[in-house]
């Protein structure tokens, strides 16, 4: 792990209501992970996925980034198709895929009520988002999944969010050469909707690997941590 990088501990005490949805969960679901969901992939990478939170029943039970709910399934397929990532995803911590070249991120680290944190939530988070882009020193684009993404990436980088728009498809470019490009998130009511189709998600990322020139590094020896030998349970 870089040391700059700060990553919220398991009783992260920063934001009251998510605390509170935290232990509830912990109590209904007690071998879930329920806690701060790290990052996951290598802080060498090039590119960064930026997700807005975890799921209740996706990320915050099985403690990697879009996994095990259906926002994964579309971004972990366009990964592996441009060669970002190895191995087959099934939703599962334990399947083995490693991701090249990627590091997957989301704004904020706890699963929220109904899937919404509130601005105060989003603000609070965005100290460890910081740490990430000072840490990630090869890091040349940033894939914003959603508006609340995007506005993240902006606060970050303290950049009025007025100034650069969002839109699916843009790329613009960010302080030290970074590029800031954006998609509506693959969430499943976009994608069951028509709103993103895949067609649209892999014309983006294919935009994105043209600026990333060369071969991409594996993530072997990226920070997620070792899965428990206690397997999740089964949930949608």
């Amino acid at each position: 792990m870089n040391d700059q990088i700060v990553i919220p501990g398991r009783d992260c005490p920063l934001c009251p209501r998510l605390v509170a949805y935290r232990e509830e969960n912990r109590r209904k679901w007690s071998e879930w992970h329920n806690a701060p969901v790290p990052p996951w992939g290598s802080v060498d990478a090039p590119l960064m996925v930026l997700g807005l939170a975890p799921g209740v029943r996706g990320a915050n039970r099985t403690g990697r980034p879009f996994t095990g709910d259906h926002a994964g399934k579309l971004l972990y397929a366009t990964l592996l198709k441009f060669g970002m990532a190895l191995g087959d995803y099934r939703e599962d911590p334990h399947d083995g895929m490693e991701l090249i070249g990627v590091r997957i991120v989301n704004g904020v680290r706890c699963v929220p009520p109904e899937n919404k944190p509130t601005p105060s939530e989003i603000s609070t988070c965005n100290r460890f988002l910081k740490t990430e882009f000072k840490g990630m020193a090869g890091l040349k684009v940033i894939l914003a999944l959603g508006l609340i993404a995007h506005t993240a990436v902006l606060k970050a980088y303290g950049i009025p969010v007025s100034r650069v728009k969002f839109a699916h498809g843009a790329i613009n470019p960010l302080p030290g050469g970074v590029l800031l490009a954006d998609s509506y998130h693959v969430s499943r009511y976009n994608t069951q909707t028509g709103r993103l189709t895949t067609e649209m998600f892999e014309a983006v990322v294919r935009e994105i690997r043209s600026h990333l020139s060369g071969p991409l590094q594996s993530n072997s020896g990226n920070d997620f941590p070792a899965p428990s030998p206690r397997r999740p349970s089964r949930g949608s």
